[in-house]
């Protein structure tokens, strides 16, 4: 990134704070937020005209990335050329601090390899370390436990000090997010154009690994995370068993619970609930799961990811203002700011308050999709 510029002032803003929302002014200073003014200033700097002005957006897990370095079956882009298209998209979405989502655990089919999750986590650190990304970068590993190959996987990352977040995976046909064989049969058909006979061989392959290795890997790498201060995400738990075993491993945020029984617990038990932007944008799950929004109603919905589409994460925040009532768009914004930011340790950016870094957007609001204008990261314009 480019040297950070000493002062900028961000005047005539509808500036977005963690507890509210006020008209006026933002100064940063060497990158850092170093004051907040509520009415009109004449100091020269930029003229939101009115735009809202809301933190940098924080994002925990989307597997994007694969989409840029995989683009066709047999297919494999430039490492470094696939994470500069990535970032690219993602700050244009409003988003300064990324954690990439690379998975380890791999089944027969995959496209990819554990290997070339290393090799797009070298491009993020070459990209990162020569100034060519625009966002924050880390890394967050998406661990399919049922793999028996997952630890050789997890060992290619245990001391990359960008690897910071790690989520414990199981999409075993007939549990969690596919408690539904039909449904899971309807997904992975269409996906993969398997004959009938041949879906129910490769399920029953699944079923078994799961039942080999699953409960396993869960506790090799809940232990791995905890000698290493990494912060243990659960992922698409069902049933208060689930979140028991969650509790257990000293979970601190539950990715996509597939219940309103599980989300629930696992917000009172004090875990930080994690929910996708792409299921608020469409209404619901594509997985006919728990609508995100069902969550958010019922107070129990503390982040949002933008999984697949970066720029859902905006979309969805802006959104939840609309279809909630009593959310304010300071509480929607913290979903997708402060509350990701914090549940990973990242208590140095995330909100517009003295003292954090200089990470915000501009975004224009008319009609039902937002407007990125512009980004900043440590008071340096990215996009």
């Amino acid at each position: 990134m480019p040297e950070r510029s000493k002062d900028i002032v961000f005047k005539n803003a509808r500036l977005v704070l963690p507890d509210t929302v006020i008209h006026g002014a933002l100064l940063v200073r060497d990158g850092l937020i170093a004051d907040i003014t509520a009415g009109s200033t004449e100091v020269d700097g930029v003229d939101c005209d009115g735009d809202w002005l809301i933190p940098g957006l924080v994002e925990l897990h989307t597997d994007h990335l694969e989409v840029h370095y995989a683009p066709r079956p047999g297919v494999r882009w430039n490492p470094l050329a696939a994470v500069q298209a990535h970032d690219a998209q993602i700050t244009a979405s409003g988003i300064t601090t990324v954690f990439d989502a690379l998975r380890v655990g791999m089944d027969e089919d995959a496209r990819i390899t554990a290997a070339d999750m290393r090799l797009l986590a070298d491009a993020i650190e070459e990209g990162q370390s020569r100034g060519r990304l625009r966002a924050d970068h880390f890394i967050h590993l998406r661990c399919e436990v049922s793999g028996g190959d997952i630890m050789s996987g997890v060992r290619l990352f245990e001391t990359d000090p960008r690897f910071r977040l790690a989520s414990l995976m199981d999409h075993t046909p007939g549990q969690r997010q596919f408690v539904s064989l039909a449904a899971y049969k309807l997904y992975y058909q269409g996906k993969t154009g398997m004959s009938d006979e041949e879906f129910n061989i490769y399920a029953s392959k699944r079923q078994a690994q799961a039942a080999q290795w699953s409960d396993m890997n869960r506790k090799a790498i809940a232990a791995l995370c905890k000698e290493r201060g990494i912060v243990l995400a659960s992922h698409d738990d069902a049933t208060l068993e689930h979140v028991s075993e969650a509790i257990g491993f000293n979970t601190l945020v539950a990715e996509f619970p597939t219940t309103l029984e599980a989300a629930r617990a696992s917000h009172d038990a004090g875990m930080k609930v994690l929910m996708g932007a792409p299921n608020v944008v469409r209404g619901g799950s594509h997985s006919g799961n728990v609508s995100a929004r069902d969550l958010a109603a019922e107070g129990v919905l503390d982040i949002l990811s933008s999984d697949y589409i970066p720029f859902s994460l905006l979309q969805a925040a802006f959104q939840l203002t609309e279809s909630i009532e009593g959310l304010s768009v300071n509480q929607a914004i913290n979903m997708v700011t402060k509350s990701p930011a914090e549940a990973v340790g990242l208590t140095d950016r995330g909100a517009i308050e003295v003292g954090r870094r200089g990470d915000v957007v501009r975004v224009h609001l008319e009609g039902d999709v937002p407007l990125v204008r512009s980004v900043w990261r440590e008071g340096q314009r990215v996009s």
